[in-house]
């Protein structure tokens, strides 16, 4: 298995590059092409991405999501999953940290486990997509999909609650 996987990927692209010279297309040249694209794209959506973690670290360092996290324990959940399902809209790698802690405190295969990884499957990341593509291509009209991703997430999180209680 370790010497398919090493192989794989130069197989892939010696396909690729018979296919272009196959179909008469000048393969290094094309590939030049789409590198240079490559790099504008990632030259216009490099400000979104710079904004989006600064935002994100403000709203980590202001201690906003323990105020929150000590507003929502009232409700009958687990008060560990709450911090996941809060930062789950804003960032993924957040979320997954979250849900390793919660792995290695009460294990994958614990209530809470199981509803860590449900949550991290019902829910995605609404504000980083907006800010990423939306602000990569220009678009400043987001109040509509802000609020159709963030209403999303919200029916996310309950499902992911209702399907693991449900089932687990």
């Amino acid at each position: 298995m370790e010497i398919i996987s090493k192989i794989i990927l130069p197989i892939f692209v010696l396909i690729i590059i018979i296919y272009g010279v196959k179909k008469k297309i000048n393969v290094y040249d094309t590939f030049l092409e789409g590198a240079k694209e490559g790099l504008v794209t990632t030259f216009n959506i490099f400000p979104a991405i710079i904004a989006m973690i600064f935002a994100i670290n403000i709203f980590l360092d202001s201690n906003i999501l323990g105020y929150l996290v000590s507003l929502l324990g009232n409700i009958k959940i687990p008060l560990e999953i709450i911090p996941m399902a809060l930062l789950r809209p804003i960032s993924g790698t957040a979320s997954l940290a979250i849900m390793n802690d919660i792995f290695k405190s009460f294990g994958p295969d614990s209530f809470i486990g199981r509803l860590a990884s449900v949550l991290q499957g019902c829910t995605d990341t609404t504000i980083y997509v907006i800010a990423l593509y939306f602000g990569s291509i220009k678009i400043t009209k987001i109040k509509h999909a802000l609020w159709g991703g963030l209403f999303a997430d919200l029916m996310g999180i309950i499902a992911a609650i209702i399907l693991t209680k449900l089932f687990f």
